[in-house]
């Protein structure tokens, strides 16, 4: 194993709001601990811990979808543990409410949530996790602490979230001599309500060399693990990889902080999968992509807290479901991979499976039906009139670079945005990551070969911590104009030659606006776009 990230952070740019009283404070234990954690090797405990025989939490903790009233906490502990949630509404947890989790064994990898029900709404909680020996409750590990703020009940109280995806991509590890993935240090200190990642969570399919040459003759270096040296092929592959990503301190620290509404995409299991899918790729032993995804599925649910996974323990659960926060916002987060069917030119004429598969499209409709907040954004892993091809003549998300009437899996996005419009649903938004760049398209009926449909907006950001690419071209099939973009020229461009991206959304509680903002991994504003309430067209 690599020399973990140093401990030093990079600057990051100035907040622009106000953090609640106190919730820097709340951290110092965290942090402090994550220092521990890097001096003592690449993600490993501080040796008091390792020397103590009680069960260590060296992977930090996180939450995941928190509602006004509830939310999940994530830990993994070092050993077989209890694990117990202590939550109170001050930093000094003069006075706590216990929560009683999970017994947390080999049949999880030691990881674990426990749900926090009855919280406060729109109010700042501060919690920590203490791992139990199970045979001995007395005997526990050095507690780790983290913040958090419910949904809030009024809609005065507006809202704010990140959102951006593909998480080291491409060869790009996590590197020591740039701080390591240090966007997630510039999203901490803007500290939002919650973060939306988008899918490529983790490359499971992408190992990584220890040093890499760049065209300008610089080296890259990289923080490697046994399982980040081949493709992730068995449970325990996919669960180190998964584990990769919180070797970071900046990760540790941003997940101690900020919420996750987490879904998933292709690199979680193998870039371009579909179900049924048989390889033909000579680094896999197994060549059955319903296998790995399995696989794929448990390890993502095991190391994000995502309501839905309880659903069916053991096998992963599911990624579709609906986060509802507060009055103003409901995010719908969506599955376009598990459901869909093979990539292909893409050129049918009649297509139910679609991208979605049928049953999550009616899902989706009741659900959107059902709505009552003021904005709907569809948290979508894939973009729409992006074309996004897989090899010579077929694709792999929706556009197939037809102009036309839709065909294939638009056929399935044109029954969606015909129904959003003739039930009167307002307030949609598309967002997503993917492609590796950043932009805004606007889709508008009067440029489009389908006009049955409102006008809306798609936002792109990301990558988050992988490689750059040139955008991708437009299918006019739904009319969409790139308003904004900001993308290498060439392929593959390092986190050392070219900015990372994430975006931001907030939402007035006064007037209802909702303002998007681009941003580079250092803070700065790339684009800005304001939405009003109600508007068709704007």
């Amino acid at each position: 194993m690599s020399t973990p990230p140093p401990g030093s952070r990079p600057a990051g740019p100035p907040s622009t709001t106000c953090s609640a009283p106190g919730r820097r404070a709340v951290l110092r234990g965290s942090l402090a601990l994550s220092a521990g954690l890097a001096a003592g090797g690449a993600g490993l405990a501080a040796p008091a811990f390792a020397l103590s025989g009680r069960p260590a939490a060296r992977w930090g903790v996180q939450t995941g979808d928190v509602t006004a009233r509830s939310g999940l906490v994530w830990v993994r502990s070092d050993r077989p543990a209890r694990m117990i949630v202590e939550t109170s509404a001050t930093e000094s947890f003069r006075r706590v409410r216990r929560h009683h989790g999970p017994h947390l064994g080999a049949g999880s990898d030691f990881t674990g949530t426990t749900f926090l029900r009855g919280l406060p709404a729109g109010e700042q909680i501060h919690y920590r996790v203490v791992l139990a020996d199970p045979d001995d409750p007395r005997r526990t590990g050095e507690p780790v602490v983290g913040t958090f703020r419910t949904a809030p009940e009024r809609r005065r109280d507006g809202v704010r979230f990140l959102w951006s995806g593909d998480i080291a991509g491409q060869g790009w590890g996590i590197n020591p001599d740039i701080g390591g993935f240090r966007a997630f240090e510039a999203m901490r200190r803007l500290d939002p309500d919650f973060f939306l990642c988008s899918g490529d969570t983790v490359y499971a399919d992408g190992p990584l060399q220890p040093s890499v040459t760049l065209p300008d003759g610089r080296i890259w270096r990289n923080v490697v693990t046994p399982e980040k040296a081949k493709v992730a092929e068995t449970l325990d592959e996919y669960r180190g990889t998964f584990r990769y990503n919180l070797l970071d301190r900046n990760v540790r620290a941003f997940n101690a902080q900020v919420p996750t509404v987490a879904q998933w995409d292709d690199h979680e299991v193998r870039n371009n999968w579909y179900p049924g899918q048989i390889l033909d790729d000579p680094r896999y032993t197994e060549k059955d992509v319903d296998v790995l995804a399995a696989r794929a599925s448990r390890a993502f649910a095991e190391y994000f807290p995502v309501s839905t996974a309880r659903e069916r323990p053991g096998a992963g659960g599911r990624v579709h479901r609906v986060v509802r926060y507060g009055p103003l916002l409901d995010v719908f987060v969506l599955d376009m991979r598990s459901y869909r069917n093979a990539n292909s030119p893409g050129r049918q004429a009649d297509d139910t499976t679609g991208i979605l598969g049928a049953e999550q499209l009616a899902w989706l409709k009741r659900e959107l039906s059902r709505s009552r907040a003021l904005w709907k954004v569809l948290a979508a892993d894939m973009p729409i009139g992006l074309v996004v091809p897989d090899g010579a003549t077929d694709f792999e998300a929706i556009a197939q670079g037809d102009p036309g009437a839709p065909l294939g899996r638009e056929l399935q996005i044109a029954d969606l945005l015909r129904f959003v419009k003739h039930r009167g649903i307002t307030g949609t938004l598309w967002l997503t990551a993917d492609v590796h760049y950043t932009s805004a398209q606007h889709y508008a009926p009067e440029r489009a070969a389908f006009q049955d449909f409102a006008p809306f907006w798609e936002f792109v950001s990301g990558p988050l911590a992988a490689g750059g690419f040139p955008a991708n071209r437009l299918d006019g099939t739904f009319g969409p104009e790139r308003v904004f973009v900001r993308a290498p020229e060439r392929a593959n461009v390092s986190p050392m030659e070219s900015p990372q991206y994430f975006g931001e959304v907030e939402i007035d509680g006064g007037s209802g606006e909702l303002t998007v903002r681009l941003r580079a991994d250092d803070g700065a504003v790339l684009f800005t776009k304001v939405l009003r309430p109600g508007l068709v067209g704007q």
